[in-house]
């Protein structure tokens, strides 16, 4: 069912034209990505078909009855509540129906059944307990603690104040209150800055078992692989559509690039022909009636236009000015903190020359503080660290803090590098896409985007032989990220770098340090390598903590290994079905409800016939939902045995 339109949108930003002709389907239960270039309008179409402002051409239309939820990027909730007084007032339609059950239930225990307004209220009873648990009445504080379990909020944070959390934290109790929500139509703007990557992971699986539809702008690649099933993509003010994930659109839009350059040359080769026909034999008097007929064809062809491929972007390489000897930073036993208080330890790195080591983490663990303690701006708290030979160390600051913002981009550069002609910094700006009067704009003045861009441009400049990073890919658009992520891997020096996206880390890391409370600990691979395994971490470590000791012989090593391997392979099939059945099942529920709803449509109350069919296949649906409920309880006592060793 199709619940919301955008039909023609068009929008002007002054006298340039953002975007025109704009047309958007959203149907119930879409996952819809919708990139394009910073700059290009994604979050001011958004805002468009929220309803916050209207376009300058154009329509949205709406389903009277589809309720739709916007949050933009980097919004906080503002509150004197308590975080759970704040996450209640999702629910408060089921909190007013549960007063309204409670209301009634009085009167039914007054009430006697020869009152004539007996079978009113136990009708509006029945009603209204039934609506309550279709809005989940009986689990909604169940599901609030998931939720703010899931943006890693405990229930210490329950009684707090919103106002003496942090800006993050703020910004992820707004989305967290907005899924709670759960509406129809849920609009996200940016929803996966600054969260860590097991909030990303957990967010990624709330939403593809989301209800609703889904519209989300997002420059996190993996984020959009996992979660939408559509792309939306703005480029030179005009909208493009592609079935499937984010890499499935990279391949489509490959082949229509490829394919309207075929038809492209195709057409120049017949008019190219034409045009010589006509130009040979418009003056023979033999010929001029068919060359005034090839004319006539020219002039009513619909010519194509030249394919453009991929926008501008910037086209930039990090060069070293030496090379480091083999060993570039060790440290052993180190421990980071402020004020003497240690976040974490015991930390132990070995970086070589060349090797590009990704550092993960949660929030507030301390990865930014050790890049800090690093280039020696925190000091370790305890541990011995030393550089290598001739290591020169270029650093990236996630926040900026390194860039002047009194002076122009090209003083920025400039002043650091003052025996550097003016044409080579301007050349350099050029490749990072700042040309002509762009280079005179303050620093204060610039976005996000464009201050990384010149941070980048500093540290090509530098050409130091050791980068360490801090979140290189923020305020970056997916195009500026593919070619920062290509400089990086012809990159001849070293990297350690910090990062939430994961693409990325995939793209460029050769190893990853996971920090903890407890330290580090070294993962020789890239990302997906280290979910693996940290998958056969838990799986190893759960197996462990139910196989209780037994009183019976202990068997041999390998034996020991054997059985628990063949264990842990049972477990993991298990699990498999129940997830399947677990998936059918919500497809029944689905179904049954779709059924419900048909059965009550005006055109269906009146066509026995129909209603017949859909009685049938409800009861179809019932019965098979009843034997996918005893066969999920079958292998949940199976698992539950398994894991238990009973």
């Amino acid at each position: 069912m199709i619940l919301l339109q955008a039909n023609q949108i068009a929008q002007q930003f002054g006298a340039d034209t953002l975007f025109k002709n704009i047309q958007l389907e959203i149907s119930s239960q879409a996952r819809i990505g919708l990139v394009g270039r910073n700059g290009s309008g994604k979050s001011t179409l958004l805002k468009i078909i929220a309803g916050i402002d209207p376009p300058d051409q154009g329509t949205i239309a709406k389903n009277k009855n589809v309720s739709l939820g916007y949050l933009a990027q980097d919004t906080g909730l503002d509150s004197d509540k308590t975080v759970w007084e704040e996450m209640l007032e999702a629910f408060s339609d089921v909190q007013q129906i549960e007063k309204r059950m409670h209301e009634l239930e009085i009167q039914i225990s007054q009430a006697v059944p020869e009152d004539e307004n007996y079978e009113t209220i136990l009708n509006q009873y029945d009603n209204l307990q039934q609506e309550f648990a279709e809005k989940n009445g009986y689990g909604y504080e169940n599901e609030m603690r998931s939720v703010l379990h899931g943006f890693q909020f405990d229930e210490s944070f329950y009684d707090k104040s919103i106002q003496t959390l942090s800006g993050g934290q703020k910004t992820r109790l707004a989305l967290a209150k907005m899924l709670l929500q759960s509406p129809d139509i849920l609009i996200l703007d940016e929803p996966t800055n600054h969260l860590d990557i097991e909030t990303l992971s957990w967010l990624e699986g709330y939403l593809q078992n989301y209800r609703g539809a889904l519209l989300i702008v997002s420059h996190d690649r993996y984020f959009l692989d996992k979660v939408v099933t559509e792309i939306y993509e703005i480029s030179r003010n005009k909208m493009h559509h592609y079935k499937g994930n984010y890499s499935r659109y990279l391949d489509l839009k490959s082949q229509q690039l490829a394919s309207d350059w075929k038809a492209y040359e195709k057409q120049q080769a017949e008019i190219s022909k034409l045009e010589d026909f006509v130009a040979k034999n418009i003056v023979r008097a033999s010929t001029t009636k068919r060359a005034q007929s090839r004319r006539k064809q020219l002039e009513k062809m619909d010519r194509l236009e030249r394919p453009q491929g991929k926008e501008k972007a910037p086209n930039f390489l990090f060069h070293i000015a030496k090379t480091s000897g083999n060993i570039v930073f060790q440290l052993e036993n180190g421990a980071i903190g402020y004020d003497h208080s240690v976040v974490s330890e015991p930390i132990n790195l070995d970086i070589k020359r060349q090797e590009a080591i990704a550092l993960v983490g949660p929030n507030g663990i301390g990865k930014s503080t050790l890049l800090k303690s690093m280039i020696g701006e925190i000091p370790f708290i305890k541990g011995e660290e030393r550089f290598g030979t001739n290591v020169t160390v270029g650093y990236y600051d996630q926040g900026q803090a390194e860039l002047n913002q009194n002076k122009t981009i090209l003083e920025e550069l400039w002043d650091e590098h003052p025996t550097t002609p003016e044409v080579d910094i301007r050349r350099i700006l050029g490749s990072f896409l700042f040309s002509g009067d762009d280079v005179d704009k303050p620093i204060s003045l610039l976005s996000g985007g464009e201050k990384a861009r010149v941070a980048l441009a500093k540290l090509a400049m530098d050409q130091k032989n050791f980068l360490v990073l801090d979140e290189p890919t923020n305020h970056l658009d997916i195009d500026n990220k593919e070619v920062l992520e290509n400089a990086l891997i012809d990159y001849e020096g070293t990297l350690f770098f910090v990062s939430h996206d994961r693409y990325f880390i995939n793209r460029i890391a050769t190893k990853v340090v996971e920090l903890s409370e407890d330290g580090s600990r070294l993962y020789l691979g890239d990302y997906d390598y280290y979910l693996e395994k940290k998958q056969e971490e838990q799986e190893l470590a759960e197996y462990e903590k139910s196989a209780m000791p037994q009183e019976k012989p202990k068997p041999s090593g390998k034996q020991n290994f054997a059985h628990s391997k063949e264990q842990q392979k049972q477990v993991r099939a298990l699990q498999r079905k129940v997830t399947q059945v677990e998936e059918e099942l919500a497809a029944a529920d689905e179904k049954i409800n779709q059924i419900k709803e048909e059965m009550t449509l005006p055109e269906n109350l009146d066509d026995h016939v129909k209603l017949n069919e859909l009685d049938q296949s409800l009861h179809t649906t019932q019965s098979q939902q009843e034997d996918l409920m005893e066969q999920w309880e079958d292998l949940s006592l199976q698992l539950e045995e398994l894991e238990t060793g009973t």
